[in-house]
Parts: structure tokens; sequence; C-alpha cells
């Protein structure tokens, strides 16, 4: 067979075990793959040869009979998590020649499912961006096209390598991670499926923190199904995680059966957009309409405080930064800048973080630390906070009152042209996380699923957002929209 790293999971999955291929061959495949795909700048740390070995070992369990839930497929990993012995430095200068002695909780599971390691995905420095504009090893490049321009198109960020990989068939899956919308978006943006799980849902030790209380790890796949199977070896509980949510992990591939009959689907208004393109509002249109026609019910909602989240989100993400990125001082590991005779402590932590930290990184960082200081403590921080907490209340409104799902686009567009966004004011590529962050926020699941090609020929996606820790219904709900859409364009090979 050739070209087998253009099956899904789930395809993938059952061709092993009836023993119709290897995954050795699954695995070379996939390495061929990226190696043909250098332009695409996805892989920044390639591990061909711990992907051969845990293959070889995969295929000796398939053998025996004994093989776990994922073994024997080949996944990516985003360099946000850190794993023993492989470089691990969150696009970031700062953490140049840094090799954990250990691994990520999710990573581990990963491994212990049976998944192979193809190397690490670029993405955003330390998570801090739409594009993957940000990275220490330069931008990923989407494989998409925009009609017949040349031009190259971001994949979202910040899990851009991650989006990257998996829409151009160079890894079955990929892990990413997700702030404000750093899953939802690169999947939006590349035609692929992608869930944030409830806060809580998957351990967040040994991934590199960005904003403790929003992170939140989670599956980039081809399809509805594939995020279930790989979100499910990627949860659990944590004793090294204290916010790691000490419940059962259900079956959630066995959860799809594509009935939503009966189910409430609410639409807010308030994500009705001033400027919001007409190509965008069809889609969301004709996304309810696929659930009514599927046995939805849709109903119109409130979620009133939706326009204070994006301001609240940067200032607590920001704030939240400042304090974890306060460790990366030059001193324990990663890089330290080169010092002049009379240079001090004081010194080399100024010249270590003003070398190794990117531009967004040091905004960021820099305003977390004003918002958090003595005066404006009360005024940014604390008013953010409560914020917050209003717009997670929204949400448990309006699942009490029965609705059981609520259906937003993903994104503002489809994605837009590398070098379009970056020299123009910051807070034009804080917008594309308008429909995302509030779903942090509230520490709920959400998923993007494909549903559609804009003028252009780019993927559009819609948003999917469900109770806490109820990511089987949410992926059902997904399963049936992704289903009515039938989406399977992809993207022409030109790299």
């Amino acid at each position: 067979m050739t070209e087998l790293n253009k099956l899904s999971l789930a395809e993938a999955r059952d061709l092993l075990r009836k023993g119709e291929t290897t995954s050795v061959e699954l695995t070379q495949s996939c390495l061929t793959a990226i190696d043909a795909a250098d332009a695409l700048n996805a892989f920044v740390h390639k591990t061909p040869e711990i992907a051969l070995d845990r293959a070889k070992a995969a295929d000796a369990r398939l053998v025996q009979g004994d093989a776990p839930a994922m073994c024997g497929l080949p996944i990516g990993i985003k360099d946000l998590f850190c794993t023993k012995g492989v470089a691990s430095q969150a696009a970031s200068g700062i953490l140049e020649g840094f090799k954990p002695e250990y691994e990520s909780t999710v990573s581990q599971q990963l491994q212990d499912a049976g998944a192979v390691m193809l190397g690490k995905l670029n993405m955003d420095e330390f998570a801090m961006g739409s594009s993957n504009e940000t990275s220490v090893y330069g931008n990923a490049v989407s494989p998409w096209r925009r009609g017949n321009d040349d031009a190259q198109l971001t994949p979202g960020g910040s899990s851009g390598g991650s989006a990257s990989a998996v829409a151009a068939d160079l890894c079955l899956a990929a892990t990413g991670t997700d702030t404000g919308g750093s899953i939802r978006q690169p999947a939006a943006f590349t035609g692929i499926t992608g869930i944030k799980p409830t806060y809580g849902r998957c351990s967040r030790w040994g991934i590199v923190a960005f904003a403790s209380s929003l992170d939140q790890a989670g599956p980039m796949t081809k399809n509805v199904r594939d995020a279930a199977i790989m979100l499910e070896a990627m949860c659990g509980y944590d004793a090294k995680d204290s916010t790691s949510a000490d419940l059962a992990v259900p079956n959630f591939e066995a959860m799809l059966t594509g009935d939503i009959k009966g189910k409430k689907i609410g639409i807010p208004r308030e994500y009705r957009m001033d400027g919001m393109p007409a190509e965008i509002e069809k889609l969301w249109a004709d996304g309810a309409a696929m659930l009514k026609a599927a046995g939805a019910e849709i109903v119109d909602i409130s979620l009133p405080h939706t326009k204070y989240a994006l301001p609240a989100y940067y200032v607590i993400a920001p704030a939240e930064a400042s304090s974890n990125l306060a460790r990366y001082d030059g001193v324990r590991y990663g890089h330290r800048a080169t010092l002049e005779a009379g240079d001090g402590i004081t010194e080399m932590y100024e010249k270590t973080r003003a070398e190794g930290f990117g531009d967004e990184v040091q905004r960021r960082v820099m305003i977390g630390t004003y918002v958090l200081s003595a005066g404006f403590y009360d005024a940014y921080y604390n008013r953010a906070r409560r914020v917050r907490t209003l717009i997670k209340k929204d949400f448990e409104d309006v699942f009490a009152a029965g609705v059981d799902a609520i259906l937003t686009p993903a994104t503002p567009s489809a994605a837009f042209g590398l070098g379009e966004m970056t020299d123009a004011d910051p807070v034009q590529m804080y917008l594309n996380d308008v429909f995302t962050v509030t779903v942090n926020l509230a520490g709920l699941p959400g998923v993007s699923v494909p549903a559609g090609l804009d003028t252009q020929g780019l993927p559009l996606g819609l948003q999917l957002i469900g109770k806490p820790w109820e990511e089987g219904d949410l992926l059902n709900t997904a399963y049936a929209l992704e289903t009515a859409a039938g989406f399977v364009a992809k993207p022409g090979q030109w790299w």
C-alpha cells in the first residue's frame, strides 16, 4: 500500500489489527512525507530513530495480541510538551538546547497507548500568537493556497505546526494546546478537527505553561472519530497536576452514534459581530440548518457578557504569563546572555530575557506585569477576574435552561496571508480569538469542525461548545455536523 500517511487514525488502527500493514510501514510513510515537506516548516525536531524503534515495538505487541488503543499510530507532538531527551523549546530562543529529563503526562499517556512519536511540531513562542509567526524556528506554513495565488498562508496559531502537519498528511494526528483558541482556530484554518476538552480533563504536568488557569491540551485530527480516539488516550487523572479532575474517562468513540434527535442547540445572538463576512454568516446558518435536519432543536440564546471576553482574556492571560515566564532567567537551563566585565545578576537577567524572548512574548510579559502592579491590580486584573465569573455564569444559565450545545463560527475569517497582520496593530491579531476565548475563560469543552470552503477555496470551521465534562455528547453532536457537512476537501500538494 502507498501513501499510508493519508489514512485516518481509525483507518490505520483497523488495518494494523487486521495485519494488512505494519506500524513500521505507516511510520516510514509519514517520515518520507515529513522529509518532503520542509517548505511547510511544520516539524522542527524530527525523531526518526525514536519513531522507528517505537514502531517496531508496536508491531511486536500487535502480533502478541495485547495492543493498546493507539498501538502503532504515528503522531506529532507540539513543542510545548516536554519529551524526555528530545528538544522541548516552546519555540523560544530562551529554551535553546533544553532537553528535559522527564516526559509530560499527556505525551507519556499517548506513548503508553502505543502511539509513535514522529517529532516535535512548530508553534508560536510560548503559545503566544494566532499565526505561528512568533516562533524562533520561523513560521509554519499552511498547506492550503488561496485559489491560484502562490502567497503563503498562516496555518493559525499557536498550534500551527500541528495543524499544518495533520492537514498535509505528515502525521495521522497531533497534540495541540488551547489557551484562547490555539487548537480550534488553526483547525478551522486548515480544514481539520480540533477539540479543547474541559479544563482539568487532560493533565497540564510537563506542558510548558503560558496561562495556567486557561491552558488545556487536546487532539488535532483528520476527523471527529479520530479526535474521540485520541482524546480518550490523552485524558485521565494525574496527581502531579493539582487542577486535574479525578473523573472516569468514557469511551468517547463508542458515543459517536450521530443521533442528536431532541438535542437543543443554542445560537448566541452576541456572536453576530458587526462587519462579520457574509460567508461566515452563511456557514453559521447552514450549520444550524444541518443540525436541525438531523433532529436537533435550534434556539436563540443570550450570552450577555460576551463583549467583555476578549479584553478580560488579554488581561488575565498576560498576567499569568508574566508570572510563569519569570522562571526563565538564564540561571539553570536554556539561553544565557554573554556578560561584560562588571555585569551582575541583574544585568544577566535583563540581557538574557531581552535576547531570549521574542517581541510578542516581551509585549505580553510587560502587559501582565503592568496589570499585576500596585495601583493597577484592582483596576485591571481583579476586574477581569470578575468579568470571567460573569461569563462563566452566562454559560451555566444557558445550560441550566436545557441547552445541550452551542453553535458558533470558529473564526471571523478564513486563513490570512503570512505577514498580512504582523505589521498591523496587535489588537487586529488578537481579534482572531473573538469566538474562542470565552470557552477557555469558562473552562468548557469546545470543538472546531470543518464545514465548508470560502469563495477562494479555503476551509472554514464551525465551533460547538458543550457542557463541562460532556466531551462525549459534544463529539457526538460534532459527528452529526461533520456527517451533514460532508467536508472532504484537501489542499493541493504544492510543497
